[in-house]
């Protein structure tokens, strides 16, 4: 397979996991990729990081936001600047298993699936295993899709000579969500690989890890950006509650 695969990285602050994102990229067993790394303004050693992996991996590509936009934007940008058959997506401390361009590309290819994600478990800040797997299912909906998100950001995958390419909603937080809803307006489901190939990092300071404050935004995705009725947003957002007071995912 000779397709271009973008992977696409927004980053702030990441200086601490970036390199070892990085890494997991170079060690892809499918080679054929560019790495398009978003900075959203950093004020710690990120550009320094990236700037020599850039210098030793042309393949590696850096781009530095004029202002501190968030990762809505910062990934809009990177993918502009994507020139891939494919685009993948990798948050900037997350990992991906050697083989997971390979898996992936194959399992589309050979069932002609645009846009496709994968199983993924997850680790800690310190990259310990937390014996913890989130499956994916065989196929999401966007309906499904607005039930639990049962989708890994960095796990992701679509067809651009087929799909396009997309902006991603602004919004501060779930705007990955946002993402593959407007995307399933146009492809029917997300297809799930049945296998992990990512590792998700779970840092208890992150924005995403306080649940509370989560859920503005998800009312600003349901109300302001998929346009629900407030009945349907009001529903939405008591089972996504459920699921996390219940750990139910």
């Amino acid at each position: 397979m000779h397709k271009l695969v973008s992977v696409i990285t927004p980053t702030f602050n990441c200086g601490a996991y970036i390199l070892e994102t990085i890494r997991s990229v170079q060690a892809q067993t499918f080679d054929n990729w560019e790495m398009i790394i978003a900075d959203d303004c950093s004020a710690d050693d990120t550009k320094e990081i990236v700037g020599q992996a850039c210098e030793k991996d042309p393949r590696i590509k850096y781009v530095r936001l004029k202002t501190n936009s968030g990762a809505a934007v910062a990934r809009t940008e990177a993918m502009k600047l994507a020139k891939g058959n494919y685009m993948a997506f990798l948050d900037s401390d997350d990992l991906w298993k050697p083989e997971k361009l390979e898996k992936q590309l194959a399992f589309m290819e050979e069932n002609r699936y645009p846009f496709t994600a994968t199983a993924y478990e997850k680790i800690d800040e310190s990259g310990r295993k937390l014996n913890k797997i989130v499956n994916v299912i065989d196929r999401t909906s966007y309906n499904r899709l607005l039930l639990d998100c049962p989708i890994g950001n960095s796990t992701v995958m679509y067809d651009v000579d087929k799909m396009g390419k997309f902006e991603v909603p602004n919004i501060k937080k779930r705007n990955d969500d946002a993402l593959w809803l407007k995307m399933l307006k146009q492809e029917k489901y997300i297809y799930g690989l049945h296998e992990v190939l990512m590792e998700y990092r779970v840092r208890p300071n992150s924005i995403s890890s306080n649940k509370l404050s989560l859920v503005k935004y998800h009312w600003k995705l349901y109300r302001e950006i998929e346009h629900l009725s407030v009945l349907r947003s009001a529903f939405h957002i008591v089972v996504w509650g459920a699921l996390k007071i219940f750990h139910i995912k």
